[in-house]
């Protein structure tokens, strides 16, 4: 079928189930707060574009206190985006030699969060929302090495790189309910941009291995920059 075919039937199942969706019963009323989670694709923008390739991750969001069924709330997001990955077949050590062979895998990541207000449209069958934050974003680029056989845990791993800046965000999206009742369910689709100035990072090609064993790190330093896309589900709690 292909990822456009799989696209569109699940956006047909969504839109059939948000259809099929009678208002809201009014013995249960409306959820005070709203837990939910997400599946992430991040596009770099500017000067991280150049250096970065997309990236994909999982999110996750916590509205509290929602007034007049949702139309104003304070808004927690956190969420993790992986922006490379590499992979390379090592010799356990100079007395073993290769007779054991690990994999040393090198991992870069953006860890975020925010908090801030949303509003959103608290009635009907497709409902709109926007919301602001600030916070924090976390820049790390981590190794680790498990052996090469599969269904194995890695056993070392080191940070080699990381910095830490001031965040802010800005966003919208659409909610769908899909089921009502005493715990309510959602689909959240929504994207945001992540305005994280200048900070230091590692490119996928960041570390350079030396003859010696060690290693030399070539930090890039630029606005990182990026817009997050999300496909996930919200759940009232009452």
């Amino acid at each position: 079928m292909g990822y456009r075919g799989v696209g569109l039937g699940v956006a047909a199942a969504l839109l059939s189930a948000a259809g099929a969706v009678a208002q809201q019963p009014a013995e249960y009323g409306p959820a005070r707060h709203f837990a939910g989670a997400a599946v992430i694709v991040a596009q770099p923008v500017g000067a991280f574009a150049d250096n970065v390739d997309v990236g994909f991750g999982l999110g996750g969001h916590l509205l509290v206190g929602a007034a007049r069924g949702g139309a104003l709330a304070l808004r927690l997001d956190a969420g993790v985006v992986n922006y490379g990955r590499t992979t390379k077949e090592v010799c356990f050590s100079s007395t073993v030699g290769c007779r054991v062979k690990l994999d040393l895998t090198t991992m870069n990541n953006i860890a975020y969060g925010q908090i801030g207000p949303q509003v959103m449209v608290p009635t009907g069958r497709v409902r709109p929302y926007a919301n602001a934050g600030i916070g924090v974003s976390y820049f790390g680029t981590e190794s680790s090495v498990k052996g090469t056989s599969g269904g194995q845990d890695d056993f070392a791993r080191t940070t080699n790189f990381d910095d830490a800046t001031f965040a802010w965000g800005a966003g919208g999206g659409l909610v769908i309910p899909v089921s009502f009742g005493r715990v309510p369910v959602s689909i959240d689709l929504g994207a945001r941009y992540h305005g994280n100035g200048k900070v230091e990072y590692l490119r996928e090609d960041g570390i350079t291995d030396n003859p010696d064993g060690s290693i030399s790190i070539h930090p890039t330093r630029s606005n990182a920059d990026l817009v997050t896309y999300q496909v996930g589900v919200s759940i009232g709690l009452r």
